[in-house]
């Protein structure tokens, strides 16, 4: 029975990679006629020449359909573009830079066919910098707390997901796009499976340590209050920690009246308190921040160009 498969990729700084991940998708096609496909490219302002790529794409094949966006939203707002745009039964997100094996998406896809809302691809041997699998480390560190992620649980950014949870993501209209967090609280029956990952053929990862940390940040705050409960619990603790110092202090003064005032230790508890008392506040203020953000309907991404093979064929631009 035949089904209709949506690829979206979210394209920066990929010029050089991008036809050829498209051209691994034609071949799995080829190889698995009774599917049909659809490949949305979604260009997140990339300073490079890659949207021209896009077009040219878009007029060799009448079944991909290039999103250009107006200035970089991030790679998950840019896949939110994309999903929108899509109408496949089946949709399967990658990465345009080629490091990922597209002749593993029929092994996601078997999988999701057991009966699975979303599968996810996961690496026995990263090919990444060992800074960006320190970041990711990270990040499905702090999800596994935020989200109540499944401990052995590994994903990437390869995945595919079943129609409906594709539409319950697309119905998020605030401008704080996260997609680990939109997949979870949407359904908890997922999983991964092992797929191959190759060596960079050209440039660089487009996370760097700022996007990364606003990356961090944005899963933190956006679906979940355990930050405000974490420095609700810091506060009480270094209160006891306080009233207990207090008397120990008080103590030994009427024990030793002699005892010279200790200045320095003073001020590193001064110091100590006043830090934690800043992180509190800002994490406050982070979360008041998103909800004056999201009052103000700042949107989530903004569509220059829309390209499908056809002049003159175009969408107008969404939030």
């Amino acid at each position: 029975m035949s089904r209709l498969i949506s690829f979206v990729i979210p394209c920066y700084g990929s010029e050089r990679t991008i036809e050829d991940v498209v051209n691994e998708i034609l071949d799995l096609n080829s190889e698995h006629p009774e599917d049909e496909y659809e490949i949305i490219l979604v260009n997140d302002c990339s300073p490079d020449h890659v949207w021209d790529k896009i077009c040219m794409l878009t007029y060799k094949h009448s079944n991909i359909r290039g999103i250009n966006l107006c200035r970089n939203f991030g790679q998950h707002a840019a896949l939110l573009a994309g999903y929108r745009h899509t109408n496949g039964e089946i949709v399967v997100s990658l990465d345009d830079d080629g490091q990922i094996a597209v002749e593993d998406t029929y092994k996601i896809i078997d999988k999701l066919d057991q009966g699975y809302d979303v599968v996810y691809g996961k690496y026995k041997v990263k090919q990444h910098s060992k800074f960006r699998n320190w970041g990711s480390w990270l990040n499905r560190t702090m999800m596994a707390y935020m989200v109540d992620l499944p401990k052995d649980f590994k994903g990437s950014s390869f995945f595919a997901a079943k129609r409906f949870i594709i539409d319950e993501i697309g119905k998020y209209q605030n401008p704080y796009v996260y997609l680990s967090g939109l997949v979870f609280r949407s359904t908890n029956n997922i999983t991964s499976i092992f797929v191959g990952h190759r060596s960079r053929k050209e440039g660089c990862s487009g996370y760097s340590l700022k996007k990364l940390i606003a990356l961090w940040v944005n899963g933190a705050t956006s679906f979940s209050v355990k930050p405000l409960r974490i420095s609700t619990f810091l506060g009480f603790l270094f209160a006891v920690i306080g009233m207990f110092g207090a008397c120990a202090i008080i103590i030994n003064k009427l024990i030793h009246p002699n005892m010279a005032a200790g200045w320095s230790s003073l001020i590193s508890v001064i110091l100590l308190l006043g830090g934690i008392l800043l992180v509190s506040l800002g994490l406050i203020g982070e979360y008041v921040g998103r909800i004056y953000l999201c009052l103000n309907k700042t949107p989530q991404y903004v569509i220059r160009d829309y390209e499908s093979g056809t002049k003159g064929n175009s969408t107008p631009d969404e939030d």
